[in-house]
């Protein structure tokens, strides 16, 4: 069985159904691996900076803000465990911390300190009243049951280490099962999940990094994109141009997903490129060709969605397992000038 990037277009519509199977066959699941990137905290000095909050508590006897603090100043991570403790992503403490206290507390602030804090974790940090409030609410939250709420509803600290307050904490943390492991992987989330979000980029950034291997390879003239980059004809700048925006022949959009109804979304924004090809043309004639180079198990669920994607490409959707043939196989091999060998 051929790939639909090997056949013309009547074939590929004459039996869309058997291309579809071909490209399912070729993908896979990315999940399972994700890259570390900048700022990953590994469990040796999570766990350390958890027994450090639990000493200097005397074992979560009790949380007095001005010890914590002293504690969080010298190993600034006790405000990840904080954070962890609590369940809260950066932008939730900074609004209970906000709403809590006179100072205000922004978002970005502590995404920047919570960042930093992971991307050197041994180093000190001087006091200020942000982090003073930030540790106030945490101390604040901690310390108290988690309140009644309507049925239906669920709260936040209605969870086994925060549900009755610093009692709670006491009994997980000495009941000699491991604590620390479990903050730890509530702060990578879901697992990892947490983690995952937090490197999107550079898991989306292999497959870029991958068509721009092949490009540079074969020698072909090219225009990468920056994010929310504005590009003359397009509304939203596909993720590669060839030979360049000017002259534009040939778009690639690098699209990776796990999800399904991701992918959906995914490939609409490829049936809109295919739109903005066709606009103004005639006899089914495009002022470019669009290529798809796709990966993630999201692709490879509703075969309703691949059909709608190939049409948009005339077929030219590859995989991790086909990319090296998309130059080839694409009207950017009319823009080679080796042979990429």
């Amino acid at each position: 069985m051929k790939f639909p990037f090997e056949v013309s277009l009547e074939e590929l519509e004459a039996d869309l159904d058997a291309y579809v199977e071909a490209i399912f066959s070729t993908l896979k699941s990315e999940f399972l691996v994700v890259p570390r990137g900048e700022g990953f905290v590994e469990y040796e000095p999570f766990e350390a900076a958890y027994e450090e909050l639990k000493r200097g508590t005397g074992g979560f006897k009790a949380l007095e803000p001005h010890q914590i603090l002293e504690i969080a100043l010298k190993k600034p991570l006790v405000l990840i465990i904080l954070r962890t403790m609590l369940g809260f992503t950066p932008p939730e403490w900074a609004y209970v911390a906000s709403q809590n206290s006179e100072i205000t507390v922004t978002q970005g602030y502590v995404r920047s300190l919570d960042r930093r804090v992971r991307m050197d974790p041994g180093k000190p940090t001087a006091n200020n009243p942000r982090i003073e409030s930030l540790v106030r609410s945490a101390c604040d939250f901690l310390q108290q049951e988690a309140p009644k709420v309507e049925s239906g509803q669920l709260h936040r600290l209605d969870k086994a280490d925060t549900r009755e307050g610093l009692a709670s904490v006491r009994h997980l943390a000495n009941l000699g099962a491991p604590y620390p492991m479990l903050l730890y992987e509530r702060f990578l989330g879901r697992p990892f999940a947490g983690h995952r979000d937090s490197v999107s980029e550079l898991i989306g950034g292999g497959l870029e990094t991958a068509i721009e291997e092949e490009l540079v390879k074969h020698g072909v003239s090219f225009r990468k994109t920056k994010r929310a980059e504005k590009i003359r004809g397009f509304d939203q700048a596909p993720d590669f141009i060839v030979p360049d925006e000017f002259a534009p022949k040939v778009v690639i959009e690098a699209k990776l997903t796990e999800d399904d109804g991701t992918a959906r979304d995914k490939i609409t924004r490829i049936q809109h490129l295919d739109r903005i090809s066709r606009a103004g043309q005639k006899d089914r004639g495009r002022k470019f060709q669009v290529v798809a180079c796709i990966a993630g198990r999201g692709f490879g669920v509703r075969r309703e969605d691949m059909k709608k994607l190939l049409l948009a490409t005339d077929g030219k959707v590859f995989t991790w397992k086909t990319l090296d043939r998309f130059v080839e196989c694409s009207g950017v091999q009319g823009y080679s000038t080796r042979a990429g060998r």
